[in-house]
């Protein structure tokens, strides 16, 4: 009896076909875009709520922030009403990114009072209050941190990935993790694996093993919450694309300016410290020390921004 072949009904499959036949932003990366001759940086200091409403629509590719998480650490750290505050911020981002956007909110959810700003709360918001769709959450593990006595001893902290629509950009290729000689040649004998990816390296999975920067870490700029720059980098390059407009309205250290810079991504950066400039300007001598190229385009306003060759 035959047997009837019913892969053309197969839903997965015909996605894949659209998506070859539109071309869409999944089937690009990093080497169908041509980076930059100079990026173009803007570093305002004012309230994100208010710097986001002057933004055009779907102007942003990516935005990265790491938000204050109402513990109380400092003045900036404070909020009365942690959701109802981060909803404002939440819907004017999904406006300013591209359909094809992504959005990466560093943050926790180990907080034990209703007030703070656990992940928890911000998904729970963003998955009965807006159209984002969650795509990964990622643990970034760490093997440095605080010891404990009355609880397991932190070493992780959480970040969400979210997306504006299905048509996403994701560039896995660019933040493989290299096989070691031995372990290729075992997953190459996979015949589950393409031959083609494999060698190209693996899927760094949604566990990064990265290490925190410590007090006396040659990345270190001043800021008391500041991420390393390998972490920045994977995202920056696996959801942006060279030439795209990256967006952090809580740039604290400015770790996102100097990836951009780097990585040939426009930046536009917001906090309500002034000293969030004075990070970023030890961010460009540590580069120009290192040897990276450090050269940008200064923009002063919003408007300057968005028309400038």
């Amino acid at each position: 009896m035959a047997i009837h072949n019913k892969s053309h009904s197969n839903h997965a499959l015909m996605s894949l076909n659209k998506m070859r036949k539109d071309n869409s932003m999944k089937q690009k990366s990093a080497k169908d875009f041509k980076s930059p001759d100079k990026v173009k940086v803007l570093h305002c200091i004012m309230d994100c709520c208010d710097f986001l409403k002057d933004l055009p629509d779907e102007s942003v590719q990516l935005i990265c922030i790491d938000p204050p998480y109402n513990l109380e650490l400092a003045g900036w750290d404070i909020y009365d009403n942690y959701i109802e505050w981060a909803a404002k911020w939440l819907d004017e981002a999904y406006r300013v990114l591209s359909k094809n956007g992504n959005m990466v909110i560093f943050g926790g959810i180990q907080f034990r009072d209703a007030k703070s700003g656990d992940l928890i709360d911000i998904i729970q918001h963003v998955r009965h209050r807006t159209k984002f769709k969650l795509i990964n959450t990622i643990i970034w593990y760490y093997k440095n941190g605080m010891s404990a006595h009355r609880y397991f001893a932190n070493r992780h902290e959480e970040v969400i990935w979210l997306a504006k629509s299905n048509d996403y950009y994701f560039d896995l290729d660019a933040v493989r993790v290299p096989y070691s000689e031995e372990d290729l040649l075992l997953a190459l004998k996979d015949k589950r694996l393409n031959p083609e990816n494999t060698r190209k390296g693996k899927n760094p999975t949604n566990v990064w093993q990265i290490g925190r920067l410590n007090g006396n870490s040659k990345e270190r700029v001043g800021h008391p919450t500041q991420k390393p720059v390998e972490i920045i980098e994977r995202f920056i390059k696996a959801l942006s694309y060279p030439g795209s407009t990256v967006l952090d309205f809580f740039a604290g250290s400015g770790t996102v300016g100097r990836v951009c810079i780097k990585e040939g991504r426009h930046c536009i950066m917001c906090d309500n410290d002034p000293a969030s400039v004075d990070f970023f300007n030890k961010h460009l001598e540590l580069m120009r020390n290192l040897g990276q190229c450090a050269d940008y385009r200064k923009t002063e306003s919003i408007g300057e921004f968005f028309t400038a060759e």
